[in-house]
C-alpha cells in the first residue's frame, strides 16, 4: 500500500471589511485546511464554516479523524471513496466537501494536468464573478462599490433590510455595472417583495437570490410566478436531494461545495439544474483560493459565478488564483494549480 496520510489544520480567514447580510454580521470565518498525501503527492482541501451552516472546527475534525486512510488506495475510485465517507455521518457537509477537494486535487496532480482538464472543462467559459457589496450604510456601500472599481464586471448587493432601495439607489449613483442582489431570506412579504424585485429591475438589477424564507414554499412559488426577474435558491439547497419539485420554486440555483459535500455531487446537480432548464450559479463562501479553485474548476457550466470568497480576506493561504478582467483564472498547474505559502 502506498504512503497515504490524510492531514487538517484548523485556520481562521479574516475578512478585508465587516461583512453583514440579513441577520448576522461577522469579521471572520473559521475554516479547516486539509492535506491528503500520496507517496510525494498533496492533494490540498478546504472546509470553510460560516456560521449558518452549523458546523465547527470541532465538528469538522472530529469527523475527519474517522476516516481510514485505506479508503485512497485507489483514488481514482472517486464514487467508491465518496460514497463511503458520505456513510460515515449524515451532515458535515463542509467537511465531505474538503476531502472531495483534496482527492480532486490529488488525482490532477497525480495525473499531471490540472483538474479543469481533468473534468473535461473549459476556463474561457468561466463567467464573470460578481463581487459582494455587504448590508452597511448607504455612504459605506458606496464607498466599497468605489474600492472595486473597474476590477469586476458584475457587483454582487447584499439586501433584506428597509433600507434595500435606498442602497442601491447609492451603489447605482457610482455605478453602471449590472447588480445582482441577495437577500439570505431577509423579505418575509411576498407582496412587498415583488414591489422591490420591479423595482430593482428599473435600478438594473439583473438577478435575486433567496427573497424569502425557504420554509415559505407558497408564497416563493407565488412570486416565482409574477417576478420579472430570476429568483436563486440559497438556503433552500444543499445537496442533490435537495433539488427534488425545487423547479416549481425558484429559476435556478446556487451550488456551493461547502453544502453540496464538493466537486462530485456539484456536477450532478448542474445536470438536475439542466434537465429542467434551470439556471446554474456557481457560488463559494468565505474561502481561501483552495476552494474558490476547486469551485472555479466547474464554474464553465454555470451562468453565474460568485467566487469572490478569497478576494474578501486578509490572509489567503495559497497563491495561485487570479483575476483577470472580473474573472477568475485558472492556470496550468496540475490539479487545482495552488501553491501553499510558507506560513502556519
Amino acid at each position: 500500500m502506498k504512503n497515504i496520510t490524510l492531514r487538517y489544520y484548523p485556520y481562521n480567514l479574516e475578512l478585508a471589511h465587516v461583512f453583514t447580510v440579513s441577520g448576522f454580521s461577522r469579521t471572520s470565518t473559521p475554516t479547516v485546511r486539509v492535506e491528503l498525501q500520496y507517496d510525494n503527492f498533496i492533494g490540498y482541501g478546504e472546509a470553510s464554516m460560516p456560521p449558518y451552516l452549523g458546523e465547527t472546527t470541532d465538528s469538522v475534525c472530529g469527523f475527519l479523524s474517522k476516516i481510514p486512510v485505506s479508503l485512497f488506495a485507489d483514488p481514482f475510485k472517486t464514487e467508491d471513496i465518496l460514497r463511503e465517507i458520505d456513510a460515515i455521518a449524515p451532515g458535515n457537509n463542509a467537511a465531505k466537501a474538503a476531502v472531495d477537494i483534496a482527492l480532486h486535487d490529488l488525482q490532477g496532480k497525480l495525473l499531471n494536468i490540472p483538474l479543469y482538464k481533468l473534468l473535461g472543462k473549459d476556463p474561457l467559459l468561466i463567467p464573470p464573478t460578481s463581487y459582494t457589496i455587504g448590508i452597511d450604510t448607504p455612504e459605506v456601500m458606496r464607498e466599497k462599490t468605489i474600492e472595486a472599481g473597474n476590477r469586476f464586471r458584475v457587483l454582487k448587493v447584499k439586501v433584506g433590510t428597509d433600507n434595500d432601495l435606498e442602497n442601491i439607489r447609492c451603489i447605482r449613483s457610482v455605478t453602471d455595472l449590472p447588480l445582482t442582489t441577495d437577500a439570505n431570506q431577509g423579505w418575509k412579504d411576498k407582496e412587498i417583495a415583488l414591489d422591490l424585485i420591479f423595482a430593482l429591475k428599473e435600478l438594473g438589477v439583473v438577478m435575486i437570490e433567496q427573497p424569502m424564507p425557504k420554509e415559505n414554499i407558497d408564497d416563493i412559488a407565488w412570486l416565482k410566478e409574477r417576478s420579472p426577474l430570476p429568483l436563486i435558491a440559497d438556503e433552500s439547497i444543499k445537496r442533490f436531494a435537495d433539488l427534488k419539485g425545487i423547479e416549481h420554486l425558484y429559476h435556478g440555483i446556487n451550488i456551493k461545495l461547502m453544502k453540496s459535500t464538493g466537486i462530485h455531487e456539484a456536477l450532478k446537480m448542474i445536470d438536475y439544474a439542466r434537465l429542467y432548464d434551470m439556471k446554474v450559479m456557481i457560488g463559494c463562501m468565505t474561502e481561501t483560493s483552495c476552494a474558490i479553485s476547486a469551485a472555479a474548476a466547474i464554474a464553465a457550466r454555470a451562468d453565474y459565478a460568485d467566487l469572490d470568497g478569497a478576494l474578501l480576506i486578509k490572509n489567503d493561504f495559497y497563491t495561485g488564483l487570479n483575476l483577470v478582467d472580473g474573472k477568475i483564472t485558472l492556470n496550468e498547474l496540475p490539479g487545482l494549480g495552488i501553491i501553499r505559502n510558507k506560513r502556519e
